[in-house]
C-alpha cells in the first residue's frame, strides 16, 4: 500500500521545523490539503530531541491526511519513529546498510547528482525511488553545481530507468514547473518554492496541478 502511494505520488517538500513561525502543524494541514503527497523533515540545525518533537508533528499531520513522510539522514529516527521512508544522499549510509536496518517495508530514497548516479539508483534494488538534480543551483545545497535541464531531458527519454519513480529537484517552483514537466519529470521535490510562499498552500496546488498535467 504504501509503495502504491509512492507510485502516485508527484509533489514532495523538504521542509524544515519553522522554529521562527511557530506553524509546523498549521503549515503542513495547509499543504498536504492543497495536494502535497510527501513531506520531508529536513533540519540540520536540529538536536535530535528537537527532530523528534517535530517529527512527530510531522507523522501526525500526514497520516491524518494520509500522505507519506520522511526522515532525512538519520536512520535510526526512522527506527525510531516508524517511518514509512527514510531518504539518504551519496555520502550517507550505504543503501545496502540502510536495507539491513531498516527491512523491506520501509521506502528508501536516494538523492542523485548526474545521470550515472541516477542510473545506479534507478538499478539498486534497496532503492526503491530517487530524486536528480539540483537542475538550478540553490541555496539549499550551497555549493553544488546545477546539472541542469538537460540531464533530466536526456534521463527522462530513457525508457530502461523509468522502472521507478524518480522526482527532479533543485531550485523548481511556480515560473519554471512547466519546463522541468516539458523535460519529462512527472515528479517533483520543492523547497523554498512552498516554504516561503506567502501562501504556502495555493504555491503547492498551483505546483501540483503543473507536475501532473498530462499524467494518467
Amino acid at each position: 500500500m504504501t509503495r502504491a502511494r509512492l507510485s502516485g505520488a508527484r509533489l514532495y517538500v523538504c521542509t524544515d521545523a519553522r522554529r521562527t513561525r511557530g506553524d509546523l502543524a498549521d503549515f503542513l494541514d495547509a499543504i498536504l490539503v492543497a495536494g502535497v503527497d510527501i513531506v520531508q523533515m529536513r533540519d540540520k540545525s536540529l538536536s535530535e530531541v528537537d527532530e523528534r518533537r517535530a517529527l512527530a508533528v510531522v507523522k501526525d499531520r500526514c497520516e491524518q491526511h494520509g500522505a507519506l513522510w520522511a526522515v532525512n539522514d538519520r536512520v535510526h529516527l526512522a527506527l525510531e519513529t516508524g517511518a514509512p521512508i527514510v531518504h539518504v544522499g551519496q555520502g550517507d549510509m550505504p543503501v545496502t546498510h540502510v536495507r539491513e536496518l531498516l527491512g523491506a517495508e520501509v521506502i528508501i530514497g536516494q538523492s542523485t547528482h548526474s545521470r550515472a548516479q541516477a542510473e545506479l539508483a534507478a538499478s539498486n534494488p534497496d532503492v526503491d525511488y530517487f530524486a536528480l538534480g539540483p537542475i538550478w543551483e540553490t541555496p539549499t545545497k550551497p555549493g553544488r553545481p546545477a546539472i541542469g535541464l538537460h540531464v533530466v531531458s536526456d534521463f527522462a527519454e530513457d525508457q530502461a530507468s523509468q522502472a521507478k519513480p524518480w522526482f527532479a529537484i533543485g531550485g523548481i517552483n511556480a515560473e519554471n514547473i512547466t519546463e522541468v514537466r516539458g523535460a519529462g519529470a512527472t515528479r517533483v521535490v520543492v523547497v523554498r518554492a512552498v516554504t516561503e510562499a506567502s501562501n504556502p498552500a495555493a504555491a503547492a496546488q498551483t505546483l501540483r496541478a503543473a507536475v501532473a498535467v498530462g499524467v494518467s
